[in-house]
């Protein structure tokens, strides 16, 4: 007899999951593991806090405790504390008891939970045709849970801009100001997953200011607070920023990673509403809700962060643990980027520690990537996105030649294997991408000249060449028409091309210039012609 479920189609595995598996079966005795979400020790194992141990141990003796239900939105100890945590214990909203929460199975749960009521209940009672957007790129789950939660319209806005390897705060706002009015936004609070890259608080008010004005509804995904900067306040500054300016806002929370608890799935739902009266009828639903998706969370791990949260001598010692993960983080990312750049890797690699929290957007291409795991064994997602925790004083060196080694040994390889090229002209003055990207790692991609489209460039035959194009423009265009007679001066001792190049140009007159003092053995700076000191007097010299 045939099934009833013979139609089910094969579902793609999850990737960071199946990432995980093949890391688990590969047999590569140097292997590296970049693509779990979880932290790391240096000796590249699980990590139990210290104050959950304590707090676990605390549990278990306490007699007063069972194992009855917990009440349908929570443990009420929990909800509040954790609340707290991410608005602040002199969060206005709290003083004015209209802030209330949802206990959840992670992150992932508080945010289904608010994606569920907010398609039901959320400016109507049926909201499936409501944009929601969420950020290029995001943490590949929100997609999924607001798409499964009913929504038929998720879409993205800016926010990664992989030329500059940095936040596109033109393209966010533009989205936020030609989205329709009262569509979802989902925000990350901090450590941006995938990219590591937040705004700045004065970033964040623009973004801020545009929401009020477009009546835009907030959600922010906060999975990170204390891991990010090692300053739960500083972490917390986007969120509670919103909440002073008076909007009403959903906020998944998770203790995944801040306090270790991966396997407990602890998460809360921060829900800032406008008033009391419209708290309870919001929680009123929620518990609907929560009775048909899991009708009672379970206590252990919220437990673990209660207690420790209204404790204040537990809550120091969680605050240095959390602190001590936060610095390993930096550390790694720190050393990684030495590496790079002692190795010289192409390209500029201050995003490595420009970004912050658990991960890193490397700006690896996916065949670059595709290098990395079937070569080198080092694992790492798709998106070019390691975890940074995966990272020891141990593979540290390895991973960077690998890293190194995939920029520089395949790109020969990937213009051999990119179909769409082909051996027609190029245009006379070059290659475009070539040019501009050339003259950006010299001037630098802040170069007010670029930013004011003054930059140019000649593609020329080597360094010999871009010589040769300059002399033979100047030699005729130079503060004149012909300037045959103009002094071009190279320094004493310089480059023996250099004379020739000039000369061959048609400049009559090649000069020395003092530079080299045999007798200190360093710059004659102080003997050189006068006209060049003059000329160097109106520099900022580094």
């Amino acid at each position: 007899m045939m099934s009833v479920f013979c139609e089910v189609p094969q579902a793609a595995p999850v990737a960071v999951f199946k990432l995980t598996q093949d890391f688990n079966n590969d047999q590569f005795p140097n292997k590296v593991n970049l693509g779990v979400g979880a932290y790391r020790t240096d000796e590249g194992l699980p990590w139990v806090l210290p104050v959950v141990k304590k707090v676990e141990k605390l549990i278990v003796e306490d007699d007063k405790l069972n194992h009855e239900y917990l009440p349908i939105l929570g443990l009420p100890e929990f909800r509040s504390s954790a609340s707290k945590i991410v608005l602040g214990d002199d969060s206005p909203a709290i003083k004015e008891n209209r802030v209330g929460a949802v206990q959840c199975l992670g992150g992932t749960g508080a945010l289904k939970m608010g994606a569920d009521f907010l398609r039901r209940f959320y400016n109507g009672n049926n909201n499936s045709k409501t944009p929601v957007y969420v950020s290029a790129p995001t943490w590949e789950n929100h997609n999924a849970v607001f798409t499964n939660a009913g929504f038929e319209d998720v879409r993205p806005y800016k926010y990664w801009d992989a030329e500059k390897r940095g936040l596109d705060l033109t393209g966010f706002l533009g989205d936020l100001e030609t989205c329709p009015e009262r569509s979802i936004f989902v925000l990350h609070a901090c450590a941006h997953n995938p990219t590591g890259t937040d705004p700045t608080p004065e970033q964040w008010m623009q973004i801020a200011a545009v929401m009020m004005r477009r009546k835009l509804f907030v959600f922010f995904d906060s999975a990170y607070q204390g891991f990010a900067s090692g300053n739960l306040d500083k972490d917390a500054w986007a969120v509670r920023y919103f909440v002073s300016l008076g909007f009403e806002m959903f906020c998944a929370q998770s203790f995944s990673k801040n306090f270790g608890l991966y396997n407990e799935r602890v998460g809360n739902l921060t829900i800032v509403a406008r008033d009391v009266d419209n708290l309870k009828r919001i929680l009123s639903q929620m518990e609907k809700i929560v009775r048909t998706t899991w009708s009672n969370p379970p206590s252990q791990g919220a437990r673990v962060v209660a207690v420790t949260l209204t404790s204040s001598s537990l809550f120091l010692e969680w605050k240095d643990n959390v602190k001590t993960m936060a610095d390993r983080v930096l550390l790694m990312r720190s050393h990684l980027k030495a590496q790079l750049q002692a190795l010289g890797t192409p390209g500029t690699w201050d995003h490595i520690t420009n970004q912050i929290g658990m991960f890193s957007f490397t700006g690896l291409n996916p065949r670059q990537v595709e290098y990395m795991v079937k070569e080198k064994h080092v694992y790492l997602m798709a998106s070019g996105r390691i975890n940074m925790c995966g990272l020891t004083s141990r593979n540290i060196n390895y991973v960077a030649q690998s890293i190194h080694e995939a920029i520089t040994r395949k790109v020969e390889k990937l213009i051999v294997e990119d179909d769409k090229l082909n051996h027609e002209y190029l245009p006379i003055l070059g290659l475009p991408e070539f040019r501009s990207s050339a003259s950006k790692i010299v001037l630098g991609d802040d170069s007010p000249a670029i930013k004011e489209n003054r930059v140019g460039a000649v593609q020329c035959l080597g360094g010999t060449g871009a010589l040769k194009m300059g002399a033979d423009f100047l030699r005729r265009f130079y503060n004149g028409n012909n300037n045959s007679k103009t002094p071009v001066y190279v320094s004493a001792p310089t480059w023996e091309n250099h004379n020739a190049v000039f000369t061959n140009a048609g400049f009559e007159d090649v000069r020395p210039y003092k530079y080299w003092d045999a007798e200190k053995r360093g710059s004659a700076c102080g003997s050189c012609n006068p006209d060049l000191l003059f000329a160097l007097s109106g520099m900022s010299l580094p």
